[in-house]
């Protein structure tokens, strides 16, 4: 369980469209985690059969759940019931290498800066043996639900 579960709690996802195994850590500054890539992924069965690979929309989503949106929690510290959904607005990710089943994503973000309720930060996606995935600037806000 991660030292931060209250915030993984807060997250609107949910299998198979949760990408966050592990908060490690979170400050005023940035946030780092972790998602392993599971061999029956529901992506993977057709990005490439008998060759599988994550695609990049699904790396910039695990690097948005992690660096961005429980980063964006930990800021704004909501509180228990209130239901919340993060919406994303902008994304310039460079991709650097590929992501296979089994690997260990380990992302880390940055804040370039955070107001009037939207936050932007560098984000870097690598393997546990330090291999570059990805890395960009993401930005979006967390708004409240209707529901």
């Amino acid at each position: 369980m991660s030292t931060y579960q209250n915030i993984v709690d807060f997250l609107p996802y949910q299998e198979p469209f949760l990408f966050v195994e592990n908060i490690d850590s979170l400050t005023e500054e940035g946030a780092l985690g972790s998602y392993t890539i599971k061999e029956d992924e529901y992506f993977l069965k057709g990005h490439f059969p008998g060759n599988p690979v994550v695609p990049g929309v699904i790396l910039t989503e695990i690097m948005c759940q992690i660096g961005l949106v429980t980063l964006a929690l930990f800021l704004l510290k909501p509180e228990k019931g209130s239901k919340i959904l993060p919406a994303f607005t902008s994304a310039n990710v460079e991709f650097l290498s590929k992501a296979l089943p089994n690997d260990r994503l380990i992302v880390e973000s940055k804040k370039v800066y955070f107001r009037f309720g939207k936050l932007k930060c560098t984000v870097t996606c690598e393997k546990e043996d330090g291999t570059m995935v990805a890395k960009g600037e993401l930005a979006g806000m967390v708004v409240k639900s209707e529901e």
